[in-house]
Protein backbone atom coordinates (compact mmCIF):
# COMPACT_ATOMS: atom_id res chain seq x y z
CA UNK A 1 0.00 0.00 0.00
CA UNK A 2 1.58 2.95 -1.18
CA UNK A 3 1.52 6.18 1.53
CA UNK A 4 0.35 9.48 0.29
CA UNK A 5 3.49 11.50 -0.23
CA UNK A 6 5.08 12.17 3.05
CA UNK A 7 2.10 14.11 4.21
CA UNK A 8 0.44 13.48 8.02
CA UNK A 9 -2.58 15.50 7.86
CA UNK A 10 -3.88 16.45 11.08
CA UNK A 11 -7.59 14.63 10.85
CA UNK A 12 -8.71 12.54 7.86
CA UNK A 13 -12.51 11.65 8.31
CA UNK A 14 -13.88 8.65 6.69
CA UNK A 15 -17.30 9.39 5.51
CA UNK A 16 -18.42 12.81 3.87
CA UNK A 17 -22.09 13.16 4.98
CA UNK A 18 -23.41 15.17 7.36
CA UNK A 19 -21.25 14.47 10.43
CA UNK A 20 -17.85 14.41 8.43
CA UNK A 21 -18.20 17.55 5.86
CA UNK A 22 -19.07 19.46 8.91
CA UNK A 23 -15.98 17.77 10.66
CA UNK A 24 -14.24 19.03 7.80
CA UNK A 25 -15.57 22.63 6.98
CA UNK A 26 -15.06 23.20 10.94
CA UNK A 27 -11.62 21.81 11.34
CA UNK A 28 -10.05 23.70 8.38
CA UNK A 29 -11.45 26.49 9.69
CA UNK A 30 -9.49 26.31 12.87
CA UNK A 31 -6.67 25.67 10.64
CA UNK A 32 -6.37 21.92 10.61
CA UNK A 33 -5.18 19.89 7.93
CA UNK A 34 -8.23 17.51 6.48
CA UNK A 35 -8.39 14.77 4.32
CA UNK A 36 -12.28 14.00 3.99
CA UNK A 37 -12.58 10.44 2.43
CA UNK A 38 -16.19 9.38 0.68
CA UNK A 39 -17.37 6.80 -1.69
CA UNK A 40 -20.49 8.51 -3.35
CA UNK A 41 -21.17 12.16 -3.44
CA UNK A 42 -20.19 14.91 -0.56
CA UNK A 43 -23.27 15.06 1.62
CA UNK A 44 -24.68 11.86 1.95
CA UNK A 45 -27.52 10.54 3.22
CA UNK A 46 -29.40 13.77 4.23
CA UNK A 47 -28.77 15.45 0.79
CA UNK A 48 -28.89 12.81 -1.71
CA UNK A 49 -31.29 10.07 0.10
CA UNK A 50 -32.73 11.35 3.13
CA UNK A 51 -33.72 14.83 4.65
CA UNK A 52 -33.61 17.22 1.87
CA UNK A 53 -35.42 14.95 -1.35
CA UNK A 54 -37.95 13.46 0.97
CA UNK A 55 -38.99 16.62 2.00
CA UNK A 56 -39.28 18.08 -1.82
CA UNK A 57 -41.79 15.45 -2.25
CA UNK A 58 -43.71 16.55 0.84
CA UNK A 59 -43.67 19.87 -0.57
CA UNK A 60 -44.95 18.44 -4.59
CA UNK A 61 -47.82 16.76 -2.29
CA UNK A 62 -47.90 20.11 0.02
CA UNK A 63 -49.16 21.97 -3.53
CA UNK A 64 -51.06 18.92 -4.82
CA UNK A 65 -53.27 18.85 -1.82
CA UNK A 66 -54.05 23.05 -2.40
CA UNK A 67 -54.73 22.30 -5.44
CA UNK A 68 -57.37 19.84 -4.88
CA UNK A 69 -58.53 21.91 -1.77
CA UNK A 70 -58.71 25.65 -3.88
CA UNK A 71 -62.18 26.09 -3.68
CA UNK A 72 -62.00 26.16 0.11
CA UNK A 73 -60.28 29.52 -0.05
CA UNK A 74 -62.26 30.85 -2.67
CA UNK A 75 -59.74 29.79 -6.01
CA UNK A 76 -61.07 28.27 -9.04
CA UNK A 77 -58.20 25.52 -10.02
CA UNK A 78 -58.34 21.95 -11.45
CA UNK A 79 -56.22 19.23 -10.32
CA UNK A 80 -54.98 16.92 -13.20
CA UNK A 81 -52.79 14.61 -11.67
CA UNK A 82 -49.33 13.69 -10.50
CA UNK A 83 -46.46 14.31 -13.32
CA UNK A 84 -44.03 12.42 -11.55
CA UNK A 85 -41.02 12.90 -14.11
CA UNK A 86 -41.73 16.81 -13.51
CA UNK A 87 -41.85 16.02 -9.88
CA UNK A 88 -38.13 14.13 -9.75
CA UNK A 89 -37.08 17.11 -11.87
CA UNK A 90 -38.17 19.67 -9.34
CA UNK A 91 -36.51 17.65 -6.60
CA UNK A 92 -33.08 16.85 -8.02
CA UNK A 93 -32.65 20.60 -9.25
CA UNK A 94 -33.28 21.11 -5.28
CA UNK A 95 -30.70 18.61 -4.46
CA UNK A 96 -28.28 19.62 -7.69
CA UNK A 97 -27.89 22.96 -6.34
CA UNK A 98 -26.89 22.46 -2.90
CA UNK A 99 -24.68 19.94 -3.85
CA UNK A 100 -22.93 22.06 -6.15
CA UNK A 101 -22.77 24.51 -3.29
CA UNK A 102 -21.43 22.18 -0.92
CA UNK A 103 -18.61 20.80 -3.55
CA UNK A 104 -17.66 24.56 -3.57
CA UNK A 105 -17.72 25.10 0.24
CA UNK A 106 -15.13 22.03 0.77
CA UNK A 107 -12.49 23.20 -2.32
CA UNK A 108 -12.64 26.39 -0.90
CA UNK A 109 -11.41 25.10 2.62
CA UNK A 110 -8.69 23.98 0.89
CA UNK A 111 -9.81 20.27 1.97
CA UNK A 112 -7.99 17.37 0.39
CA UNK A 113 -11.10 15.55 -0.90
CA UNK A 114 -10.70 11.50 -1.92
CA UNK A 115 -13.45 10.02 -3.54
CA UNK A 116 -13.09 6.54 -3.13
CA UNK A 117 -14.67 3.52 -0.89
CA UNK A 118 -11.90 3.91 2.13
CA UNK A 119 -11.06 1.50 4.78
CA UNK A 120 -9.47 2.16 8.39
CA UNK A 121 -6.39 0.49 8.05
CA UNK A 122 -4.84 1.12 11.42
CA UNK A 123 -5.44 3.88 14.50
CA UNK A 124 -4.60 6.32 12.55
CA UNK A 125 -4.23 5.59 8.93
CA UNK A 126 -7.02 5.09 6.02
CA UNK A 127 -6.34 3.56 2.62
CA UNK A 128 -8.19 4.12 -0.19
CA UNK A 129 -7.75 4.04 -4.19
CA UNK A 130 -4.52 1.95 -3.48
CA UNK A 131 -3.05 4.87 -1.36
CA UNK A 132 -2.55 4.97 2.52
CA UNK A 133 -3.97 8.65 4.38
CA UNK A 134 -2.23 8.96 7.57
CA UNK A 135 -4.11 10.97 10.43
CA UNK A 136 -2.60 11.97 13.80
CA UNK A 137 -6.91 11.34 14.47
CA UNK A 138 -9.81 9.64 12.76
CA UNK A 139 -12.88 10.41 12.61
CA UNK A 140 -15.24 7.80 11.69
CA UNK A 141 -18.50 9.16 9.86
CA UNK A 142 -19.52 6.04 7.31
CA UNK A 143 -22.73 6.95 8.66
CA UNK A 144 -26.26 4.60 7.72
CA UNK A 145 -28.60 2.39 5.42
CA UNK A 146 -31.89 1.60 5.41
CA UNK A 147 -32.40 -1.96 7.41
CA UNK A 148 -35.14 -4.64 7.32
CA UNK A 149 -36.30 -7.14 9.48
CA UNK A 150 -35.32 -11.24 9.71
CA UNK A 151 -36.83 -12.88 6.95
CA UNK A 152 -37.93 -9.94 5.01
CA UNK A 153 -35.55 -9.06 1.44
CA UNK A 154 -36.15 -5.93 0.07
CA UNK A 155 -35.40 -6.43 -3.22
CA UNK A 156 -36.26 -2.84 -5.19
CA UNK A 157 -39.43 -4.17 -7.17
CA UNK A 158 -42.43 -4.72 -4.90
CA UNK A 159 -40.70 -4.78 -1.85
CA UNK A 160 -38.44 -1.28 -1.34
CA UNK A 161 -36.53 0.74 0.78
CA UNK A 162 -37.01 4.35 1.07
CA UNK A 163 -34.13 4.96 -1.42
CA UNK A 164 -36.33 3.06 -4.03
CA UNK A 165 -39.27 5.11 -2.99
CA UNK A 166 -37.31 8.33 -3.87
CA UNK A 167 -36.78 7.48 -7.24
CA UNK A 168 -39.62 5.76 -8.31
CA UNK A 169 -41.10 6.89 -11.82
CA UNK A 170 -45.00 6.29 -10.67
CA UNK A 171 -47.44 6.75 -7.93
CA UNK A 172 -48.25 3.69 -6.70
CA UNK A 173 -51.83 2.75 -6.24
CA UNK A 174 -51.38 1.42 -3.57
CA UNK A 175 -48.70 0.74 -0.39
CA UNK A 176 -48.20 -0.97 2.79
CA UNK A 177 -45.64 1.37 4.99
CA UNK A 178 -44.11 -0.75 7.55
CA UNK A 179 -43.07 1.30 10.29
CA UNK A 180 -44.78 4.27 12.04
CA UNK A 181 -42.01 6.34 12.69
CA UNK A 182 -40.72 9.35 11.12
CA UNK A 183 -40.28 7.83 7.76
CA UNK A 184 -42.91 5.58 7.42
CA UNK A 185 -45.49 8.47 8.07
CA UNK A 186 -43.65 10.47 5.85
CA UNK A 187 -43.83 8.70 2.78
CA UNK A 188 -47.09 7.94 3.69
CA UNK A 189 -48.58 11.33 3.85
CA UNK A 190 -46.58 12.15 0.38
CA UNK A 191 -48.10 9.32 -1.40
CA UNK A 192 -51.75 9.88 0.09
CA UNK A 193 -51.40 13.86 -1.28
CA UNK A 194 -49.86 12.00 -4.54
CA UNK A 195 -53.22 10.13 -4.70
CA UNK A 196 -52.44 6.77 -3.48
CA UNK A 197 -53.90 4.49 -0.79
CA UNK A 198 -51.86 3.68 2.15
CA UNK A 199 -51.88 1.49 5.34
CA UNK A 200 -48.95 1.82 7.42
CA UNK A 201 -48.12 -0.91 10.14
CA UNK A 202 -46.70 0.00 13.34
CA UNK A 203 -45.96 -2.85 16.15
CA UNK A 204 -46.05 -0.17 18.47
CA UNK A 205 -48.70 1.30 20.29
CA UNK A 206 -48.75 4.37 18.63
CA UNK A 207 -47.70 6.01 15.20
CA UNK A 208 -44.48 7.90 15.80
CA UNK A 209 -43.46 6.38 18.95
CA UNK A 210 -40.89 8.18 19.92
CA UNK A 211 -43.19 10.91 20.55
CA UNK A 212 -44.89 12.47 23.14
CA UNK A 213 -48.30 10.14 23.44
CA UNK A 214 -50.51 13.27 22.90
CA UNK A 215 -48.32 14.26 19.78
CA UNK A 216 -48.71 10.58 18.46
CA UNK A 217 -52.56 10.68 18.63
CA UNK A 218 -53.10 14.26 17.09
CA UNK A 219 -51.33 12.71 14.25
CA UNK A 220 -53.21 9.79 14.44
CA UNK A 221 -56.74 11.44 14.49
CA UNK A 222 -55.51 13.98 11.02
CA UNK A 223 -54.56 10.75 9.48
CA UNK A 224 -57.77 9.05 10.04
CA UNK A 225 -59.22 12.51 8.69
CA UNK A 226 -57.12 12.29 5.36
CA UNK A 227 -58.09 8.45 4.96
CA UNK A 228 -54.23 7.48 5.54
CA UNK A 229 -55.25 4.05 7.23
CA UNK A 230 -52.96 2.57 10.29
CA UNK A 231 -52.58 -0.84 12.04
CA UNK A 232 -50.53 -0.05 15.73
CA UNK A 233 -50.22 -2.80 18.59
CA UNK A 234 -49.55 -5.47 16.15
CA UNK A 235 -46.26 -6.68 14.65
CA UNK A 236 -45.00 -7.56 11.59
CA UNK A 237 -44.61 -11.67 10.61
CA UNK A 238 -44.26 -12.17 6.80
CA UNK A 239 -44.66 -10.53 3.04
CA UNK A 240 -45.48 -12.27 0.27
CA UNK A 241 -45.53 -11.73 -3.46
CA UNK A 242 -49.20 -11.66 -5.01
CA UNK A 243 -50.13 -11.81 -8.55
CA UNK A 244 -50.23 -8.24 -8.65
CA UNK A 245 -48.27 -6.95 -5.59
CA UNK A 246 -47.69 -8.12 -2.31
CA UNK A 247 -49.68 -9.22 1.13
CA UNK A 248 -48.76 -8.29 4.18
CA UNK A 249 -49.56 -11.03 7.16
CA UNK A 250 -49.51 -9.65 10.99
CA UNK A 251 -48.37 -11.42 14.17
CA UNK A 252 -52.58 -11.33 14.92
CA UNK A 253 -53.19 -13.13 10.76
CA UNK A 254 -54.63 -10.14 9.87
CA UNK A 255 -53.84 -9.52 5.76
CA UNK A 256 -53.17 -6.32 3.80
CA UNK A 257 -52.37 -6.03 0.34
CA UNK A 258 -51.21 -3.60 -1.88
CA UNK A 259 -48.90 -2.86 -5.11
CA UNK A 260 -46.33 -2.36 -2.86
CA UNK A 261 -44.25 -2.81 0.34
CA UNK A 262 -42.21 0.09 1.99
CA UNK A 263 -39.90 -1.30 4.80
CA UNK A 264 -39.42 2.44 6.96
CA UNK A 265 -38.43 0.03 9.95
CA UNK A 266 -35.26 2.65 10.69
CA UNK A 267 -31.74 2.70 9.60
CA UNK A 268 -28.35 0.46 10.34
CA UNK A 269 -25.17 1.83 10.75
CA UNK A 270 -22.29 1.38 7.92
CA UNK A 271 -19.73 -0.41 9.95
CA UNK A 272 -19.11 -3.74 8.23
CA UNK A 273 -16.09 -4.98 6.53
CA UNK A 274 -14.56 -1.28 7.36
CA UNK A 275 -11.62 -2.55 9.70
CA UNK A 276 -13.09 -0.60 12.82
CA UNK A 277 -12.68 -3.61 14.65
CA UNK A 278 -9.58 -5.19 13.37
CA UNK A 279 -8.35 -1.78 14.66
CA UNK A 280 -9.36 -2.31 18.18
CA UNK A 281 -12.87 -0.21 17.87
CA UNK A 282 -14.85 -1.06 20.72
CA UNK A 283 -18.78 -1.87 18.64
CA UNK A 284 -22.30 -2.64 19.52
CA UNK A 285 -24.65 -4.33 17.25
CA UNK A 286 -22.68 -2.57 14.61
CA UNK A 287 -22.78 0.71 16.00
CA UNK A 288 -19.17 2.47 17.14
CA UNK A 289 -19.35 3.39 20.72
CA UNK A 290 -18.13 6.46 21.81
CA UNK A 291 -17.96 8.89 24.90
CA UNK A 292 -20.27 12.27 25.22
CA UNK A 293 -17.09 13.95 23.21
CA UNK A 294 -17.69 11.73 20.55
CA UNK A 295 -14.19 9.84 21.61
CA UNK A 296 -14.00 6.24 20.89
CA UNK A 297 -12.21 3.70 23.37
CA UNK A 298 -8.63 4.49 20.53
CA UNK A 299 -7.69 7.59 21.35
CA UNK A 300 -6.95 8.51 17.71
CA UNK A 301 -10.01 7.82 17.04
CA UNK A 302 -13.87 9.49 16.89
CA UNK A 303 -16.88 8.75 15.67
CA UNK A 304 -19.94 10.78 14.38
CA UNK A 305 -23.43 10.45 12.84
CA UNK A 306 -25.75 7.87 12.22
CA UNK A 307 -22.70 5.62 13.07
CA UNK A 308 -23.05 5.99 16.98
CA UNK A 309 -26.00 5.57 18.63
CA UNK A 310 -27.35 8.98 19.41
CA UNK A 311 -30.02 10.35 17.44
CA UNK A 312 -30.24 9.90 13.85
CA UNK A 313 -30.37 13.21 12.60
CA UNK A 314 -28.36 15.24 10.23
CA UNK A 315 -28.50 18.29 12.59
CA UNK A 316 -27.70 16.01 15.36
CA UNK A 317 -24.65 14.92 12.93
CA UNK A 318 -23.97 18.72 11.90
CA UNK A 319 -22.99 19.05 15.72
CA UNK A 320 -21.08 16.40 16.31
CA UNK A 321 -18.69 17.17 13.80
CA UNK A 322 -18.41 20.32 15.13
CA UNK A 323 -17.65 19.32 18.44
CA UNK A 324 -14.74 16.90 17.18
CA UNK A 325 -13.45 19.27 15.32
CA UNK A 326 -13.57 21.85 17.73
CA UNK A 327 -12.13 19.49 20.77
CA UNK A 328 -8.80 18.31 18.39
CA UNK A 329 -8.36 22.16 17.95
CA UNK A 330 -7.92 22.70 21.26
CA UNK A 331 -10.79 24.14 22.12
CA UNK A 332 -13.07 23.63 25.38
CA UNK A 333 -16.36 21.67 24.11
CA UNK A 334 -19.81 20.99 25.82
CA UNK A 335 -21.35 17.27 25.19
CA UNK A 336 -24.50 17.48 23.36
CA UNK A 337 -27.84 17.12 24.97
CA UNK A 338 -29.63 15.34 22.69
CA UNK A 339 -32.79 15.56 24.76
CA UNK A 340 -32.54 19.67 23.56
CA UNK A 341 -32.01 19.08 20.11
CA UNK A 342 -35.03 19.96 17.57
CA UNK A 343 -36.90 16.63 15.90
CA UNK A 344 -39.15 17.53 13.38
CA UNK A 345 -41.52 15.13 11.40
CA UNK A 346 -42.39 16.43 8.13
CA UNK A 347 -45.75 14.93 7.18
CA UNK A 348 -49.11 16.59 6.98
CA UNK A 349 -49.54 17.70 9.80
CA UNK A 350 -45.87 18.56 11.38
CA UNK A 351 -44.95 17.27 14.26
CA UNK A 352 -42.34 19.13 15.98
CA UNK A 353 -40.66 18.37 19.93
CA UNK A 354 -37.77 19.70 22.03
CA UNK A 355 -37.13 18.21 25.51
CA UNK A 356 -38.54 15.46 27.12
CA UNK A 357 -42.09 13.73 26.73
CA UNK A 358 -44.50 14.07 30.00
CA UNK A 359 -44.18 10.37 30.17
CA UNK A 360 -40.22 10.94 30.67
CA UNK A 361 -40.83 14.08 33.12
CA UNK A 362 -42.84 12.10 35.58
CA UNK A 363 -40.25 9.32 35.73
CA UNK A 364 -37.61 11.87 36.07
CA UNK A 365 -39.42 14.07 38.29
CA UNK A 366 -42.17 12.91 39.59
CA UNK A 367 -45.44 13.06 38.81
CA UNK A 368 -46.71 15.33 41.19
CA UNK A 369 -43.92 17.33 40.37
CA UNK A 370 -45.07 17.62 37.05
CA UNK A 371 -47.50 20.40 35.08
CA UNK A 372 -48.96 20.28 31.17
CA UNK A 373 -50.52 22.71 29.36
CA UNK A 374 -52.49 21.91 26.08
CA UNK A 375 -52.99 25.15 23.45
CA UNK A 376 -54.98 24.58 20.69
CA UNK A 377 -54.52 26.11 17.22
CA UNK A 378 -58.33 26.62 16.95
CA UNK A 379 -57.43 29.41 19.02
CA UNK A 380 -54.42 30.94 16.61
CA UNK A 381 -55.87 33.23 13.80
CA UNK A 382 -52.89 32.43 11.31
CA UNK A 383 -53.18 28.19 11.94
CA UNK A 384 -57.34 29.36 11.34
CA UNK A 385 -56.30 31.03 7.85
CA UNK A 386 -53.93 28.08 7.16
CA UNK A 387 -56.76 25.42 7.81
CA UNK A 388 -54.71 23.90 10.40
CA UNK A 389 -55.34 21.89 13.48
CA UNK A 390 -53.39 20.66 16.15
CA UNK A 391 -52.05 21.31 19.28
CA UNK A 392 -49.04 23.29 21.41
CA UNK A 393 -48.15 20.63 24.66
CA UNK A 394 -45.61 22.47 27.02
CA UNK A 395 -44.51 20.32 30.01
CA UNK A 396 -43.02 21.88 33.39
CA UNK A 397 -41.47 20.98 36.26
CA UNK A 398 -44.08 22.22 38.80
CA UNK A 399 -42.64 26.24 39.54
CA UNK A 400 -39.79 25.87 37.23
CA UNK A 401 -38.40 25.82 33.99
CA UNK A 402 -40.44 23.80 30.39
CA UNK A 403 -38.71 20.80 29.94
CA UNK A 404 -40.54 19.77 26.85
CA UNK A 405 -42.80 21.67 24.10
CA UNK A 406 -44.65 19.21 21.69
CA UNK A 407 -46.41 20.87 18.50
CA UNK A 408 -48.57 19.07 15.84
CA UNK A 409 -49.92 21.79 12.75
CA UNK A 410 -48.89 22.47 9.69
CA UNK A 411 -45.58 24.66 9.73
CA UNK A 412 -44.69 23.98 13.01
CA UNK A 413 -41.63 22.81 12.59
CA UNK A 414 -40.41 26.05 11.62
CA UNK A 415 -41.37 27.00 15.56
CA UNK A 416 -39.08 24.49 17.13
CA UNK A 417 -36.92 27.20 17.00
CA UNK A 418 -38.00 29.44 19.76
CA UNK A 419 -38.93 25.97 21.08
CA UNK A 420 -35.14 24.95 21.80
CA UNK A 421 -34.24 27.98 23.21
CA UNK A 422 -36.95 27.92 25.59
CA UNK A 423 -35.49 23.72 26.70
CA UNK A 424 -32.03 24.81 26.42
CA UNK A 425 -32.02 27.83 28.50
CA UNK A 426 -33.94 26.78 31.04
CA UNK A 427 -36.79 29.26 30.37
CA UNK A 428 -40.02 29.81 33.16
CA UNK A 429 -43.32 30.01 31.61
CA UNK A 430 -43.35 34.01 32.43
CA UNK A 431 -40.01 34.69 31.21
CA UNK A 432 -41.17 33.70 27.83
CA UNK A 433 -44.64 35.13 28.66
CA UNK A 434 -43.54 38.50 28.81
CA UNK A 435 -42.16 38.32 25.50
CA UNK A 436 -44.62 39.55 22.39
CA UNK A 437 -44.67 37.31 19.69
CA UNK A 438 -46.03 38.66 16.24
CA UNK A 439 -49.57 38.57 15.41
CA UNK A 440 -51.06 36.91 13.41
CA UNK A 441 -48.42 34.35 12.93
CA UNK A 442 -47.75 30.60 14.12
CA UNK A 443 -45.29 31.25 16.45
CA UNK A 444 -47.46 33.47 18.34
CA UNK A 445 -49.13 30.60 19.62
CA UNK A 446 -46.50 29.03 21.19
CA UNK A 447 -46.40 32.46 23.54
CA UNK A 448 -49.61 32.16 24.07
CA UNK A 449 -49.33 28.65 25.71
CA UNK A 450 -46.62 30.12 28.07
CA UNK A 451 -48.83 32.95 28.92
CA UNK A 452 -52.29 30.55 29.56
CA UNK A 453 -48.77 28.29 31.36
CA UNK A 454 -47.79 31.33 33.42
CA UNK A 455 -51.34 31.67 34.81
CA UNK A 456 -52.28 35.02 32.25
CA UNK A 457 -53.96 33.00 29.57
CA UNK A 458 -55.03 35.54 26.72
CA UNK A 459 -57.18 33.75 23.33
CA UNK A 460 -57.40 30.66 25.76
CA UNK A 461 -59.65 29.54 28.58
CA UNK A 462 -58.11 29.30 32.25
Amino acid sequence: MANDASTVFDLVILGGGSGGYAAALRASQLGLDVALIEKNKVGGTCLHYGCIPTKALLHAGEIADQARESAEFGVKASFDGIDMAGVHKYKDGVVSGLYKGLQGLIASRKITYVEGEGRLSSPTSVDVNGQRYQGRHILLATGSVPKSLPGLEIDGNRIISSDHALVMDRVPQSAVILGGGVIGVEFASAWKSFGADVTIVEGLPHLVPSEDENSSKLLERAFRKRGIKFSVGTFFEKAEYTENGVKVTLANGKEYEAEVLLVAVGRGPVSQGLGYEEAGVSMDRGFVLADEYCQTNVPTISAVGDLIPTLQLAHAGFAEGILVAERLAGHKVVPIDYDGVPRVTYCHPEVASVGISEAKAKEVYGADKVVTLKYNLGGNGRSKILKTAGEIKLVQVRDGAVVGVHMVGDRLGEQVGEAQLIYNWEALPAEVAQLIHAHPTQNEALGEAHLALAGKPLHSHD
